[in-house]
């Protein structure tokens, strides 16, 4: 351990004991398409009896009409979180019908492109511009790479622990806001040193039909009569099968300040890609996308981790980062657990908070463009080979082992779980990190490796497989009660959901150029940030 990092520790110890760890905000975002009775992609539309995906807080959809995307409340107790999170599932599947959701990050049978409904968020101007930037994600990177699912997970610290570490950090002469922000951006920057950790510990994608590659050869196993199969993917879904982007990668984002972060990506927002000119923006009347730029807008740059600000009406997501600073980090790089109904549970999720509070205490030094692309190997090596005996990674010093590096991670987070258990007599993140750190030494127990066994002993295809997952998980959630305080909110949002889509609709006067070209305008709007 560091003397850096010991001397945080101790030096919240007070604070620990106090329960201000226990007021940890959690969220978690978490997808699912939804499929038919065959595993193949729904193409039915997003069900009116769950409310207006454009404006229900909690049930809404992400690029496809069929991928379902459910929204948590802020908690500091993660049970709470999981249970709202399976009562969206129990409501939903009230009005499903025969329909299921997919409970893996891969997706079902696809018959192609056009196989994957884009999303249909009405005529307002807002619900326009989400789905012309979903068909502007289409003619870029394609819709099949759209149906990938996954959970996100939101964490921040409570102000009154930020200020306990501004206090014990020597830096009340600085604003807590741009404290805050420095300091999660030297957490970013230890999660993305660290992130490939993650994705072999949680990795959930070894397999995929073969209608996702479209007849593609990328050096799979082919297994059963459909799947292709690795033999050591941890996660497939965050490998460059997945959300990967050629042009993205010449951004070079690695987060080493909020300044050259905002900067970076409204530079990107705003420049020209001539690949993207040749495609058009508009044309018979038809918007192919919001611009030619090398991101439409800031959203669409894809990241294992992401700082984020609530946004007020008139700002973009860079321009409340710029005013106010970080608020909160979003975790991007879960794939889905099958083994579990909601694809995470509790000791996953105390295990994360363990390992972001070692990525805030630990030394975050900034990252150099020489680690930076070390930093892309390691990872890529881990999504695509995690679970191959021996596997070594590039590091500053040279190629390690990366069970050894895994081991020395685990041993430095026990002090940390120990600080977040100081009140807690179930020591819940100790306890955690047991459950998982057998996991090092055996990849079988991974959920890839789990995954991988279960399809190559029974010689069963990937859809049958995950449709047999989903049919129990369907099963789980109808035979299982729902709250009835929550039972009755979501029945009340259906509602009210639709009336605001309804109110938004009726109100728009300008055309939806004119919203565009004004949203741009004033995207371009640098923000004032006080640092003092």
């Amino acid at each position: 351990m560091s003397e850096q990092l010991a001397y945080r520790i101790d030096g919240l110890k007070g604070p620990a004991r106090q329960g201000l760890f226990g007021r940890i905000h959690r969220g978690i975002e978490k997808e699912g398409l939804r499929v038919d009775t065959q595993g193949r992609i729904a193409q039915t539309p997003h069900p009116e009896t769950l409310g207006s995906k454009l404006t229900h807080p909690h049930i809404t959809t992400d690029y496809s009409e069929a991928l379902l995307e459910y929204i948590s409340p802020v908690y500091s107790r993660p049970r709470d979180a999981l249970a709202f999170l399976g009562d969206l599932h129990r409501f939903s599947y009230r009005y499903l019908g025969d329909e299921l959701i997919w409970p893996v990050s891969m997706p079902a049978g696809l018959n192609g492109n056009d196989s994957v409904p884009i999303a249909d968020y009405g005529h307002s101007n807002i619900g326009t511009m989400k789905q012309v930037y979903r068909k502007g994600l289409d003619v870029r990177y394609g819709r099949i790479m759209q149906s990938i699912a996954g959970i996100h997970y939101n964490f921040s610290l409570p102000e009154a622990l930020w200020l306990h570490l501004q206090q014990l950090e020597g830096q009340d002469g600085v604003s807590l806001d741009a404290f805050r922000s420095r300091r999660y951006f030297e957490l970013i920057r230890n999660f993305r040193r660290n992130s490939w950790f993650l994705m072999y510990l949680f990795g959930a994608s070894p397999a995929v039909d073969e209608s996702f590659l479209e007849g593609r050869n990328v050096g799979l196993k082919r297994h059963a009569k459909r799947t292709l199969l690795s033999p050591y993917a941890s996660s497939l879904r965050m490998s460059d099968l997945g959300y990967q982007n050629k042009v993205q990668a010449q951004l070079k984002i690695c987060f080493n300040s909020l300044e050259n972060y905002v900067g970076t990506l409204r530079h990107a927002i705003s420049t020209p890609w001539p690949a993207y000119a040749d495609i058009g923006v508009e044309a018979d009347g038809q918007w192919r996308q919001l611009n030619a730029n090398i991101l439409q807008i800031e959203n669409e740059y894809y990241s294992d981790i992401r700082p984020k600000r609530v946004a007020r009406h008139d700002e973009t997501p860079t321009q409340a980062l710029e005013s106010r600073g970080v608020e909160y980090i979003e975790v991007r790089c879960l794939d889905l657990n099958p083994f579990l109904p909601l694809g995470i549970d509790e000791t996953q999720i105390y295990f994360l908070d363990t390992f972001l509070v070692w990525c805030l205490l630990s030394p975050s030094p900034w990252i150099s463009d020489t680690e930076c692309d070390l930093l892309d190997e390691s990872r890529a090596r881990v999504v695509s080979r995690g679970r191959e005996p021996g596997l070594m990674l590039p590091t500053m010093q040279g190629e390690r082992s990366m069970a050894s590096q895994m081991r020395e991670i685990f041993a430095s987070m026990q002090d940390v779980a120990a600080l977040l258990d100081a009140d807690d007599k179930e020591n819940p993140h100790t306890e955690a990190l047991a459950a998982i750190a057998p996991r090092i030494d055996d990849p079988s127990l991974t959920p890839a490796g789990m995954m991988f066994e279960q399809m190559e002993s029974s010689g069963i295809d990937f859809i049958d497989w995950t449709l047999a997952k989903a049919r129990e998980q369907a099963n789980y959630f109808r035979d299982t009660p729902m709250d009835r305080a929550r039972d009755a909110l979501f029945t009340q949002l259906t509602e009210t959901s639709h009336q605001q889509q309804r109110d938004r609709e009726n109100d728009d006067t300008e055309s939806f150029a004119s919203f565009l070209e004004h949203y741009f305008t004033q995207a371009r709007e640098p923000r004032v940030f006080k640092k003092s």
